[in-house]
Order: C-alpha cells, then sequence, then structure tokens
C-alpha cells in the first residue's frame, strides 16, 4: 500500500474514534468492518504501524494493539520484514460483509454448502417423541387463553418450573430470578449488551464456545483467555465479566470438578465479579448425573447461569433462560422488551411439559450420544492414528489435534472432500488451538464412518501422503 493508499485508508476509517473505549479497540473495530465489507480485500498491504500512527496522530502503540488484536481473530498477518496484511481467502474470520458472526459454525448455517457432511454446528438434529406430546399439551393449555402473549421476561408457568429445576439442584430460586430467553445465544447476547461497554475486560476460558466470544466482540469488550487455574490472578484485576463452561464445555465435553467450581465462586464473590456460568450441555454428561450449577457454591449474587433446552431436546426448540439475582433479570427483561417484547409462547408451553420429563429426555439423549461419541473415537482411532484425541466427558463434540499444519488450513482441503470442520482458532479469544478442530457426532453412526473415511482421505492429500491431491477416496 503506497503513500496514497494509505490516504485511501485513513480516509475509509472515517471517525473512528469517535466511541467510547481504548483506542486501539475502536480502531480494530473499524478495521474490522473494513475488512469484513470487503473494502481492505484479502492480500491488500497494510501501513507499517509507525506510518498509520502518524496519520492518524496516535501513539504507534495504539496501531500495534489493533493489528495484533486482528491478528488474534485471524483478519490479518503479520511477519517481521514483510509487515501487516489482510489475511488471505480462507482464513478464519469474524464477521460477515452483513455484520453477522462469520466463523465456520454460523457461516454454514446462513450458507450451508452442497453435498457437504456438516461436523461443525452441533444440535440434535432428531426432535424425540416427548417434543411432540409437550407441544401438543401446550395447544391444548392455550386454546381459550385471552391474553396478548407479550412477556418479555418469560411465561409465568416456564419461569415457575425453571425456578423449581434450579431448586430441586441444589439453587434455591424465585420465578423472579428467571428470565425466559429465544436460546442460550441471546442469553449471552442479552448478558453482553447489559454488562459491558466498549473496552471493558472479559475473561473467558480457552478453548471455548465462539458464540459467546462473537457476543462479547459485538459489545467491543477486550477478550482474555484464561484457565480455571489462571483465574485467581486475573479476577484480583477485577474484569466486567467472566465466562466459563464447566460442565460438558463446549468444544471438548470437560467436565470441572467441584473444587475448581468452589474456587471461581469464590473469587466471583470475593471480588465482585459477574461470572456467567454456561449450562447449555450441562444435562448431557455420559455419567447420567448433572453437576451443580456454579452458583450452587455461593449464595452471592454474582454468579449468572445461562440454561437451554436446544441441545437437549431440538436445536429448533429456541428456548434458553438466564437465572440471575432477582435484580438483574429485571433489568434484562427491559432490555429485552425494548428488542422484542419477549419470546414465544407455544414453545415455552412445550418447554413446561418437557421439564416435567426431564429425566427420560436427558436419558435418552445421553444414552444415544454416548453411543456415537465411542463410534466416533474409534473410526478416527483407526482411520487417522497419527490425530490425538481426548475422550469427552460429556455433551455433543470431540476436540481433535492433528500432528502437523494448521486446522483452518486442513478445514479447506476437508471440505473439498465433502467434509466441513470447525477449526480450533474459532473457539480461543487469542487466536491460539491452531491444531485442533471440534467434530460433533449427532450423525448416524454409517454417516459418521462416512465423514471419518473422508477425512481420512483429505488427511493424506493435506499431508502428502497421497501426492496426486485427488478426491477418489471420497465417499458418497
Amino acid at each position: 500500500m503506497n503513500g496514497a493508499n494509505h490516504d485511501d485508508l485513513v480516509d475509509l476509517l472515517g471517525r473512528w474514534a469517535s466511541g467510547r473505549g481504548p483506542l486501539y479497540l475502536l480502531l480494530a473495530t473499524r478495521l474490522r468492518e473494513l475488512i469484513d465489507d470487503g473494502v481492505v480485500p484479502p492480500d491488500e498491504p497494510l501501513p507499517p504501524d509507525r506510518v498509520l500512527a502518524r496519520r492518524l496522530a496516535v501513539g504507534r502503540g495504539t496501531v500495534v494493539a489493533a493489528y495484533d488484536l486482528l491478528q488474534q481473530e485471524g483478519l490479518v498477518v503479520r511477519r517481521q520484514g514483510s509487515g501487516t496484511r489482510v489475511a488471505a481467502l480462507g482464513l478464519p474470520a469474524t464477521r460477515s460483509a452483513d455484520g453477522v458472526a462469520a466463523n465456520p459454525l454460523l457461516l454454514h448455517l446462513l450458507h450451508p454448502p452442497d453435498s457437504v457432511q456438516l461436523l461443525t454446528c452441533a444440535a440434535p438434529p432428531d426432535p424425540p417423541e416427548a417434543m411432540f406430546e409437550a407441544y401438543a399439551e401446550a395447544g391444548a393449555r392455550l386454546a381459550g387463553t385471552r391474553s396478548m402473549g407479550y412477556r418479555p421476561a418469560g411465561e409465568p408457568a416456564l419461569r415457575e418450573a425453571l425456578a423449581t429445576y434450579y431448586t430441586g439442584r441444589g439453587v434455591p430460586t424465585t420465578p423472579e430470578e428467571i428470565i425466559v430467553t429465544t436460546g442460550a445465544q441471546q442469553a449471552l447476547t442479552l448478558l453482553a449488551g447489559l454488562l459491558l461497554a466498549p473496552g471493558d475486560t472479559v475473561l473467558a476460558e480457552t478453548p471455548t464456545y465462539p458464540g459467546a466470544l462473537e457476543g462479547f466482540r459485538q459489545a467491543a469488550a477486550a477478550i482474555r483467555p484464561v484457565t480455571a487455574e489462571q483465574a485467581d490472578a486475573s479476577m484480583r484485576e477485577r474484569p466486567a465479566l467472566a465466562y466459563f463452561v464447566p460442565t460438558a464445555r463446549n468444544p471438548d465435553g470437560a467436565v470441572m470438578d467441584c473444587p475448581a467450581r468452589r474456587r471461581l465462586a469464590a473469587l466471583a464473590a470475593e471480588h465482585d465479579v459477574p461470572l456467567i456460568d454456561d449450562e447449555a450441555r450441562a444435562e448431557l454428561c455420559f455419567s447420567g448425573e448433572t453437576p451443580p450449577p456454579l452458583a450452587a457454591y455461593g449464595r452471592g449474587e454474582q454468579v449468572i447461569t445461562v440454561g437451554s433446552l436446544s441441545k437437549l431436546v431440538w436445536g429448533g426448540m429456541r428456548v434458553g433462560w438466564i437465572r440471575a439475582a432477582a435484580p438483574l433479570v429485571a433489568r434484562l427483561s427491559r432490555l429485552r422488551a425494548v428488542r422484542d417484547l419477549g419470546g414465544e409462547v407455544f414453545s415455552q408451553l412445550a418447554a413446561v411439559a418437557l421439564l416435567r420429563r426431564l429425566d427420560e429426555v436427558r436419558a435418552a439423549r445421553v444414552r444415544t450420544s454416548r453411543r456415537l461419541h465411542d463410534h466416533l473415537c474409534a473410526g478416527l482411532r483407526e482411520r487417522l492414528p497419527s490425530w490425538t484425541l481426548e475422550p469427552a466427558l460429556g455433551g455433543q463434540t470431540l476436540w481433535v489435534s492433528i500432528p502437523r499444519g494448521d486446522a483452518g488450513s486442513f478445514a479447506q482441503v476437508a471440505l473439498r472432500h465433502g467434509v466441513a470442520v470447525a477449526p480450533g482458532r474459532s473457539f480461543d479469544p487469542a487466536g491460539g488451538h491452531a491444531g485442533h478442530m471440534r467434530l460433533h457426532f449427532l450423525l448416524p453412526e454409517d454417516e459418521l464412518s462416512r465423514a471419518v473415511n473422508n477425512l481420512a482421505a483429505a488427511w493424506a492429500v493435506y499431508d502428502g501422503s497421497d501426492k496426486s491431491g485427488s478426491r477418489r477416496a471420497l465417499v458418497v
């Protein structure tokens, strides 16, 4: 990019510094928009740190921090001696041109590729019979009802049922401490919108759920990756929010032990840090037992619990919730009222019926998930013995690592062999875990076997053992 083009970029940045928050975050946000919109195309060189800093009248550290953040997100590549360039096509991105999160999981929902097995987005594809019966019960209950149906905090019967559910798990709860949401994803974006201001720090374990990271980025927060063991020192710095998935963690199905849960809850209380416990998959532990939520280890108001039926029952059943202190729920309800007046009532009433049959639904789902998990593990060990995997303790996904190369690049080869996988960088707020990928095991056994065969063929091409680079091994 020559001097004239440097001027063009400065013009395109416009009033980038007019928002709230640190300058480097505001600059990174505006550059991200230009890259995602295609205004600054792939492989385009960006101005050197000192040059852009001088043109924008800011310190060089502001530009360096902005570029480093975009590099962590996979949007730019920085190499000593060759400067900073926009990442080539095919590398992980965070947002599409229309502003919608564009990590591989969500892109494949928005634009599903033809004739490709999606091992990316994980949600049950087969609604249980209990769901249809629950909807029939909800229809009968709605018959003759005279109500507008606008319930920003959720249908009272469901709030009551969820309060009973958490009380039964050792966390005394009232309906006023529950707000119903359209899935766990909306719960996370509502919390980010209410609790975060531009530049605020969010602690997020790594690897973790990409949808949460997108919500925090949308709020222009600075995300700091941590592990549960590092939480003590990080909490002392009083971040605006902490986010953990202690049960059947997305992406690796790990389950946090009780001492670590107790320590996290105590740290949140000690340092007055709001702590989100994402329990979207909590009822999918292969042991058949659901560990207590973090809120069971502390009676303060800092722990916020997020849950959902979408992973347990069916992906299309968009019923989630937040359990939190009543004053926070009241604030969230006011925010929800502005956005959409409340969720769809019919599914909420069906959720009431499903919660009464929770043990039955959970047992059936866990049985199936455990069987498919074992099948996928066995197939990978047989066909791809050089890959490393740790069996999950719950959930619906497996976290695997390749012995060499970059999982994002391999994902492109896998796609040409008929399988879509989620590269590890999407699950790391710092853009790490480049050698990992997440695979779900929600397909029937024969389809999982076909996916493994095609992954093995793709790996032979990527790793060089198949010198032809052909697709002849594609199993259809």
